[in-house]
């Protein structure tokens, strides 16, 4: 499980949200078998999802976020409840890149950059919300921050960070979001300004054991922080039998005639967890029914 905490400033101007997602950006490297620098770029884009999910207010609301930026690594997706939980996909599960001019890896060579970043909001009404815009980087971090600050006119810094071992297995995972509310004056921009300008890189803080209790108290030092309050999110799937038999029915009846037709046992994966549900000929003939 991943570890998260939120904390407010005394007056009420700014927020910051911090996720330890170690054991999520963990799993998504065991269930897809990434290669390093796409579980770099699918964990950044899910530990942002989880940060956004769980700022989502109603027990069924869930964000999904959308990257296709026209690189190697194709369509990166993640999806997030209220809560935090996750899961997330990617079209091509092993890139190969070398390291960009930082020495770091090329996420947004990987994600490419010529595309674009759309967040769904789903809060059980009759449209889903949808927000689109063009990529500015393919780092995923700062594609975040320019959402908000570009379809939501919310002043936001988001750091997002992993950090990958040479066996490919994680080695820290995490991210922040701060965000100002429209009171905030401009002494309290500075502050939190000069606070991230002295921290090193959230991947390195988490590395380093640095709880996000503390990494929250240091983005909003000198601003008299409050804790708001924890949650565990995890990566979850919630694929099922009974939802696999809605996505078959919805592709209509002439193509399951067509699948029954051939006397073969009809598979499918899920792109999230990898599960596979096998459907028999007779069961797919009561599926037409």
């Amino acid at each position: 499980m991943g570890k998260l905490y939120r904390a407010i400033s005394a007056d009420g101007s700014a927020f910051a949200e911090v996720l330890d997602a170690k054991d999520i950006v963990s799993e998504i490297e065991k269930i897809h078998k990434t290669s390093a620098v796409i579980t770099a770029g699918l964990g950044r884009l899910t530990i942002a999802a989880s940060l956004m999910g769980y700022m989502l207010k109603g027990d069924d609301d869930s964000i999904t976020l959308r990257v296709d930026g026209g690189g190697p690594a194709g369509l990166l997706v993640a999806v997030a409840d209220s809560r935090g939980n996750v899961k997330s996909s990617v079209t091509n599960t092993v890139v190969e890149l070398p390291l960009n001019a930082q020495g770091k890896l090329d996420v947004g060579g990987a994600v490419g950059r010529e595309g674009n970043l759309s967040v769904v909001r789903d809060m059980g009404l009759k449209e889903p919300y949808v927000g689109v815009i063009p990529l500015v980087s393919g780092e995923i971090a700062e594609d975040i921050a320019n959402y908000y600050a570009v379809s939501e006119q919310i002043p936001t810094v988001c750091s997002l960070g992993v950090l990958v071992n040479p066996d490919l297995t994680v080695r820290s995972a995490g991210g922040f979001l701060v965000q100002l509310l429209p009171f905030a004056d401009e002494s309290c921009i500075d502050i939190i300004e000069k606070n991230i300008a002295c921290m090193p890189p959230i991947s390195k803080l988490l590395d380093d054991g640095v709880p996000p209790e503390n990494i929250a108290e240091m983005l909003l030092d000198g601003l008299e922080p409050n804790e708001l309050d924890t949650a565990s999110p995890k990566y979850y799937c919630d694929c099922s039998r009974e939802r696999t038999e809605r996505i078959l029915i919805s592709i209509g009846k002439d193509d399951l005639r067509e699948m029954a037709a051939e006397g073969k046992n009809t598979e499918v994966c899920c792109h999230f967890c990898g599960k596979k549900y096998i459907f028999a000929p007779e069961e797919i003939e009561n599926l037409i029914k």
